[in-house]
C-alpha cells in the first residue's frame, strides 16, 4: 500500500555511505512476464560490476549484492498491477520498498548515495491525497484515500442515549446537554483533522454523515480546513460498510479532479494568449521539452503520436532523420508523447494527464513554461 509515510521515507532516504539502488520498469499486461524479466535483468546487469568494484568498501559491495538478489527475488514473485514498478533498496540500511505506480515510466536503474525518487514523485503528484471523515454526533472514523483506502483514526465521545425523554424545563436542559456534548465532540474531531493535515499534508477533505448533522459540523472547521473540503456525502456512520464509503469518496475525488483539469486547461490557454510562457500543440511542446523549458505539461489522457527522438541530445520532434543539435541519427518512436513526458520528469517538471473534455482535445498537449524557448533550429518543432 502506498502511504504518505512510505513516499516520504523513500524521498528523504540517504544511504549514509552505502549505495542506494533505485529501479523503474513499466509493467504492461500485454507484454507478459518474460518481457518484464528481460528488461529488469538487463537493468541489473548494468550495476553488477559495481558489486565487484574494489574501489567500493566491502560493506558497500555486500549491500549492493543483496540489493540485486532482493530485486531478482521480487521479480520472480512479480504480482504488480499494470503501470510501472519502482523499487528502492539499500540492504545494509534496512530499505527495500516496492512501489506500484499507476502511470508508465521509462526503464532505468540508478545507484547513488540517495534514492532517485523524482520519477515516482512526478507520477504520484498527479493524484490527490484525501482525508476521508465519516462523522456523527458521537463518533468519527478517518481514512487516508490515496489510490487505496487506509484507516488512520477512529474514536467515540460521550452522547446522551435518550435526549428526548424529558419534558418542559427538563427537556430544555437535556437538549442543551446533548448539544454541548456534540459540540465538544466536533471540536475534538477538528483537532484531530488539524493534526493530520499538518503531519500528513493531505490535499483534500471529504466528509460523510447524516445530512442534518453535516452543516453544523462544517461550521466548526477553521478556514484552512474548510477550503480543503472537496465535497460531502450522506451516509450512516454506524452502519455504512467501508466499500460504500470508499465509493462515495472516489466519486467526489473524481468530480474534483475533472473540475481541476478544466481550470488547468483554461489557465494555460489564457497564458498562451497573453505571453510566451505557454506552449500549445505537439510541435511547440516537443521543442520546449527539448530545451527543458517545460514546468508543467498537460497531456490528453491516452493520447499517442509517432515521432523522433535523439538519445544523445534529447531532441524531440514529429519527424526527421538526423538530429539538428548533434548531427546523429534520430530514433523513430511510436509514441513521442511518452518520450516527452519522461523528458519533462527528468528535468524536474510535473505532468498532468487530462481526462475531462476540454479544449485541450484540440491541441493534445499544452505546457506552462519556465522560460520562452529559443527559435527551433529547423524552423519547426
Amino acid at each position: 500500500m502506498i502511504t504518505a509515510e512510505t513516499v516520504e521515507r523513500i524521498a528523504r532516504f540517504n544511504g549514509d555511505g552505502l549505495p542506494v539502488v533505485s529501479l523503474y520498469a513499466p509493467v504492461d499486461t500485454g507484454a507478459g512476464h518474460r518481457d518484464l524479466q528481460a528488461r529488469v535483468s538487463g537493468l541489473l546487469h548494468q550495476i553488477r560490476p559495481l558489486a565487484k568494484d574494489s574501489a567500493l568498501r566491502h560493506e558497500a559491495r555486500m549491500s549492493l549484492r543483496t540489493d540485486i538478489e532482493r530485486i531478482e527475488k521480487a521479480l520472480a514473485e512479480e504480482h504488480w498491477p499494470p503501470g510501472a514498478i519502482a523499487i528502492f533498496s539499500c540492504a545494509r540500511r534496512d530499505l527495500h520498498e516496492e512501489v506500484p505506480l499507476p502511470q508508465r515510466v521509462r526503464d532505468r536503474v540508478v545507484v547513488d548515495a540517495t534514492s532517485f525518487a523524482r520519477p515516482m514523485l512526478a507520477v504520484l503528484d498527479e493524484y490527490h491525497r484525501s482525508c476521508v471523515l465519516v462523522i456523527d454526533k458521537g463518533s468519527a472514523r478517518v481514512w487516508e484515500f490515496y489510490l487505496e483506502m487506509r484507516e488512520v483514526s477512529k474514536f467515540s465521545d460521550r452522547v446522551l442515549r435518550k435526549p428526548n425523554y424529558a419534558a418542559g424545563l427538563a427537556e430544555d436542559r437535556v437538549r442543551n446537554k446533548a448539544d454541548e456534548l456534540s459540540k465538544r465532540h466536533y471540536r475534538r474531531v477538528v483537532e484531530v483533522l488539524d493534526q493530520l493535515f499538518r503531519t500528513d499534508r493531505y490535499d483534500l477533505l471529504i466528509v460523510g454523515g447524516h445530512d442534518y448533522e453535516l452543516p453544523q459540523f462544517l461550521e466548526f472547521l477553521p478556514r484552512d480546513l474548510r477550503d480543503r473540503v472537496a465535497g460531502t456525502f450522506s451516509i450512516d456512520a454506524a452502519t455504512a460498510p467501508v466499500a460504500e464509503i470508499r465509493a462515495a469518496a472516489a466519486a467526489i475525488t473524481e468530480r474534483y479532479e475533472r473540475d481541476e483539469e478544466q481550470r488547468l486547461v483554461s489557465d494555460v490557454l489564457d497564458k498562451a494568449a497573453t505571453s510566451r510562457f505557454a506552449a500549445l500543440g505537439l510541435g511547440g511542446c516537443l521543442w520546449a521539452g527539448t530545451v527543458a523549458a517545460i514546468q508543467t505539461l498537460l497531456v490528453q489522457q491516452e493520447a499517442t503520436a509517432p515521432g523522433v527522438v535523439c538519445d544523445e541530445s534529447g531532441w524531440l520532434a514529429l519527424s526527421g532523420d538526423v538530429c539538428p543539435l548533434c548531427g546523429k541519427p534520430a530514433r523513430h518512436t511510436p509514441d513521442v508523447i511518452d518520450e516527452l513526458v519522461q523528458a519533462v520528469i527528468d528535468e524536474g517538471g510535473s505532468i498532468k494527464h487530462v481526462e475531462a473534455a476540454t479544449k485541450l482535445m484540440d491541441h493534445v498537449v499544452a505546457a506552462h513554461l519556465r522560460f520562452p524557448p529559443p527559435p527551433s533550429l529547423t524552423g519547426r518543432a
